[in-house]
């Protein structure tokens, strides 16, 4: 999937997006900067600049401050792939954070939704 077309969308595109899909279930925009910031180390400045710079999928990914270590504990369907069985390294992290949005659209609970990790992420504190 090299060179997908997905990695230079701007991520102040996608990431209303995200927030809608879940603000339609009744869940909230904090929810899903808690599981962006869960996901890639940023804090709520770090996503907020990503989102003012208009910084593409690959740039916001490559600036993460540090992906979590219990990403790889995201499994399931989401596209019609395995996220654990992704290939590129780019389109994966994009699919892991699909992949959680769509949990906390569903209505998942938090913790279950960050593998267990109970500690809150900077944005939420």
């Amino acid at each position: 999937m090299a060179g997908h077309r997905i990695f230079q969308f701007s991520f102040a595109t996608i990431y209303p997006l995200y927030v809608a899909k879940v603000e339609r279930k009744g869940r909230s925009r904090a929810e899903v900067d808690q599981v962006i910031c869960w996901l890639t180390g940023y804090d709520e400045s770090g996503l907020r600049r990503a989102v003012s710079d208009g910084v593409d999928m690959e740039g916001f990914f490559a600036a993460a401050p540090a992906m979590n270590p219990n990403a790889s504990l995201i499994t399931g369907m989401i596209c019609g792939y395995r996220v654990e069985d992704i290939e590129d390294p780019l389109m994966q992290k994009i699919r892991y954070l699909d992949k959680l949005v769509d949990e906390v659209a569903r209505g998942k609970k938090m913790t279950s939704i960050l593998r267990g990790d109970g500690s809150a992420s900077p944005a939420t504190r």
